[in-house]
Order: structure tokens, then C-alpha cells, then sequence
């Protein structure tokens, strides 16, 4: 199996609506199922062939430092955590770790959203239209059911919790080194970065519409524990470790 390429992680955040876990703990570190969030999304990259890791880390960043560290990595997997500073944005965060990655094809994710993307065929979809930059977007399941209204304002029923008719970022990317000429040490990645990609007709969507979920808010984290507690996590691509 082919690798893909180098992964970065965008581990930065404080997690402020998730008080009731980050007190203590960077966002990434929060766990699921007796595991960090974070080694989920390692988990779901590595059983695809990813090895090689770079966590752009914020806050308490030396308890990042510590989990990559001291956790029990697959052979030949490298998770490095780079300090890329306490209130860098997202785009200055990748900016930060230029050096790690060389000039060739990376990958990059945030901390907090899991998945079950085939990262080989978003690799592929990127490599096949040859610019600088896919997205991954999905349709997210809405948070409240929505009426279904007919003519004269007659209720004619209700669906719940549908998917979104828009597609939104889904968090799984694919860059070549030239997207470093839109990026700075300040940029929010989902702004100026993107948004001039777009314009320049640089940007393609790789649309996924399997299970996807990122974990902004307490009943966020609720939700993903319990679907692991049932033994009913999609992202959960990998046999073991359970």
C-alpha cells in the first residue's frame, strides 16, 4: 500500500464550549472512548496509509508534546508536535511548519472532526485535476428537524435532523507547496487563503457524503462517545487498538 503523503493537524484550539473537558486539556486531548480525538483522527489517517505527522500545537502545548511522545505508534509512524505559538491562526499555523513538510504534496485536518473519507480517493481527486488545492466538503446532518409546509402554510409533515442542502468544509485537505504563496503568518486558513484560491480557480471540492462530525460543543462530544460506547463509530476504519 502506497503511503500518502505528510499529514499536519491543526491542534491550536482552546476548546471554550467544551468548558466542562478543556478546563485542564488542550481541545485534541479531549477524549472518546478513553481516547484523545486527536488519536482518533491520527488513527483514521494511519489505517489509510498515512506515517508521517506534524501537529501545529497552541495551547498547553507541551501535554501535545507529551502525547505524541508517550503514545504506542504503529511501525514506521512519525508524529512530531511543533510550538506554532498560543493565538496563531489557523494559516499561520500551517505557514509555521513549511520546514517540516519539504516541496511536496501534503495533507492537513483540524484536531476536532472525524470521518469515514477515503483519503485515497481525495489524494487521488486532487492529483487528477493537478492545482493547488482540494477541500473535502460534506453536508452536515442539521442540529433540529424542519417542517415541511405546502400550500396555504399547511403543515405537511416533518423530517428529522436532514442533511443540509449546502456543502460546508469538511476539514480533509490536500495542498501542494504552492499554496504557501497564499498563505502568511497571521492568515486564517478558511479566509484570504481559501476564498484566493477560489478566485484564482485553484480550489476544487472533493464531496464526501458518508458519516462526518466535528466536535465544537459538549453535546458534540456526548454524541461521538456514545456512538463508540455502542460500537457504532463509522470512523472507526481501523480492527485495533479498540
Amino acid at each position: 500500500m502506497t503511503d500518502l503523503p505528510p499529514v499536519v493537524i491543526l491542534c491550536g484550539g482552546r476548546g471554550t464550549r467544551l468548558q466542562e473537558h478543556t478546563a485542564d486539556l488542550p481541545k485534541p486531548l479531549v477524549e472518546i472512548g478513553g481516547h484523545p480525538i486527536l488519536w482518533h483522527v491520527i488513527q483514521l489517517h494511519v489505517v489509510q496509509g498515512a506515517r508521517e505527522f506534524v501537529l501545529c500545537g497552541g495551547y498547553k502545548v507541551e501535554l501535545l508534546e507529551r502525547f505524541a511522545a508517550g503514545t504506542d505508534w504503529p511501525d514506521g509512524v512519525r508524529v512530531t508536535c511543533v510550538d506554532t505559538g498560543l493565538d496563531t491562526q489557523t494559516g499561520g499555523r500551517i505557514h509555521r511548519v513549511r520546514d517540516q513538510l519539504g516541496e511536496a504534496t501534503f495533507m492537513a485536518t483540524y484536531a476536532d472532526g472525524v470521518a469515514d473519507v477515503d483519503l485515497r480517493a481525495l489524494l487521488a481527486h486532487h492529483r487528477a485535476h493537478g492545482d493547488s488545492a482540494t477541500v473535502t466538503v460534506v453536508r452536515p446532518e442539521l442540529q433540529f428537524g424542519v417542517a415541511l409546509i405546502g400550500d396555504g402554510d399547511v403543515v405537511t409533515g416533518f423530517r428529522e435532523k436532514p442533511r443540509s442542502e449546502h456543502w460546508i468544509n469538511g476539514g480533509f485537505f490536500c495542498f501542494e507547496p504552492a499554496v504557501f504563496e497564499y498563505l502568511t503568518d497571521t492568515s486564517v486558513l478558511e479566509r484570504e487563503p481559501l476564498e484566493g484560491l477560489a478566485g484564482d480557480s485553484a480550489l476544487h471540492a472533493f464531496r464526501h457524503t458518508g458519516f462526518w462530525a466535528c466536535m465544537d460543543t459538549y453535546k458534540d462530544a456526548t454524541r461521538l462517545n456514545d456512538l463508540w460506547a455502542a460500537g457504532e463509530a463509522p470512523w472507526k476504519l481501523w480492527t485495533s487498538p479498540s
